[in-house]
């Protein structure tokens, strides 16, 4: 799969976004090295912090399905800009490594980042070994 076809996919599992209180609508497609494709959209709710992103859900999809090696994720929103992955979506994504593609777009324009741009000087499992 492409990186525009995954971009796609992000703007489709976007549709499903709850959002009653921001109305900010996000989307995410998550690539794994096997090739198969996770989808998800935010969720929130009056408890904000148990609101969760569309990243997390798409990974949270694909780890209870056994998949821990990803290749790349594409994100997406309602806005006119591009959206990147908050502070708690990037701990998990380094989670499952730094090679990982982030992939912002907007309009279907996009840009490619590595965990490291996005989240420099992570921490990591290595750091509590």
């Amino acid at each position: 799969m492409n990186y525009k076809q995954l971009v796609e996919k992000a703007y489709e599992a976007m549709e499903f976004a709850y959002t009653p209180y921001s109305n900010f609508n996000v989307g995410a497609a998550l690539l794994t090295k096997s090739g198969k494709v996770y989808t998800g959209c935010n969720v929130e709710f009056a408890s904000l912090g148990a609101t969760n992103c569309a990243e997390r859900t798409a990974i949270f999809k694909a780890v209870s399905e056994g998949e821990k090696e990803y290749a790349a994720i594409a994100v997406v929103s309602s806005s006119k800009d591009f959206t990147y992955p908050c502070g708690i979506c990037r701990q998990v994504i380094v989670e499952f490594g730094k090679d990982i593609d982030i992939i912002v777009a907007k309009d279907y324009d996009y840009e490619v980042y590595k965990i490291d741009d996005l989240l420099p000087h992570s921490f990591t499992g290595i750091d509590i070994k």
